[in-house]
């Protein structure tokens, strides 16, 4: 395996050979909200500790400004959702904030820190998880031992024969399955579980490192309705329980204003709103971006985003049922 280079934020160095510096910035200070943005954005999350600061977030491919200078926090104990037609720069935003694409400019600050430009295993080491749209497990091994396996990664520890490993921790890795209602299931197969338990198997794999803050891309993905709102309440649960942040990208509406705390929207690489989901759901650009008029958002609405392809090539519809 080869390792890329790790970028020096401070003097601005771009990764991979990629266009633009990621100059740091001062990260924001005091009650007011950033330039640009809504007064209710400082006290949107009043009371709990800013996880993830993103300023002036930026990207271009070649000459398409895929995300445009956006800013937004993450906050201790909530959802934020993040939510936007096809071609909004919901992949982009992601990626540069887990280290898996460089910015062309901006910063994202976490924990204080500055991580823009850092490698995602080194993101992932100061404490930010992140599960997968298509679930990634060991399907020869049990619940249990997969657990363990990702014990194991998070440490960065090597074993030389599995039977090593499948001691590593058995209490701490059921108990984690046990968080996520899993415990029954540790000595079965993971090859034989339905596709909800392997979607928990994951999340269960994702705290192994115990994060502060989860990246959630499109985590019900395939899941039937009632499976997504069941994934989703549990992802709460958890995130109160362990006074973390979750920033999830999401295509199914109803459980992004069913379960979100904040909701933030994108728009042609450009932040058009955000705040709590009553307030997204009145919002008049939000409607005209989604259904082409400035008429609030209406319960149990099923709308489908514009065709079109986000920047890095995903594909999909947007479902809302808002």
């Amino acid at each position: 395996m080869t390792t890329r280079p790790e970028a020096n934020p401070a003097r601005g160095e771009a990764r991979r050979g990629q266009p633009g510096a990621a100059p740091e910035t001062p990260p924001h200070r005091g009650g007011n909200a950033p330039a640009g943005l809504p007064a209710s954005f400082a006290n949107a999350a009043a009371g709990r500790a800013v996880l993830l600061e993103v300023r002036g977030l930026t990207r271009r491919f070649g000459g398409n400004l895929a995300v445009a200078g956006i800013d937004f926090n993450v906050h201790a104990g909530e959802l934020l959702a993040l939510i936007g037609p096809n071609g909004a720069g919901k992949s982009t935003t992601f990626n540069m904030v887990n280290g898996q694409l460089a910015a062309t400019a901006g910063s994202v600050r976490f924990g204080g820190r500055e991580i823009l430009g850092m490698p995602s295993h080194k993101v992932a080491r100061l404490g930010v998880g992140r599960s997968f749209q298509i679930a990634a497990t060991f399907a020869s091994l049990t619940v249990l031992q997969n657990v363990q396996m990702a014990l194991i990664a998070h440490q960065r520890r090597v074993f030389s024969f599995f039977g090593r490993a499948d001691r590593h921790e058995p209490e701490r890795a059921m108990a984690l399955l046990e968080q996520v209602g899993m415990g029954h299931l540790a000595q079965q197969p993971c090859s034989g579980l339905a596709y909800g338990d392997v979607k928990r198997l994951e999340l269960a794999m994702s705290l192994a490192g115990d994060p502060r803050l989860l990246l959630m891309d499109e985590p019900t993905a395939g899941m039937a309705p009632g499976e997504r709102n069941a994934l989703v309440a549990l992802v709460k649960d958890i995130v109160r329980a362990r006074n973390m942040g979750v920033l999830f990208t999401e295509h199914s509406m109803d459980v992004v204003f069913d379960h979100a705390d904040r909701i933030i929207v994108l728009a042609r690489g450009r932040l058009i709103a955000q705040g709590d989901p009553e307030g997204i759901r009145a919002h008049p650009e939000v409607r005209r971006v989604y259904f082409g008029s400035n008429e609030g958002l209406g319960h149990g609405v099923a709308a489908h985003g514009a065709a079109g392809r986000e920047s890095d090539g995903r594909e999909g519809g947007v479902h809302a049922g808002i």
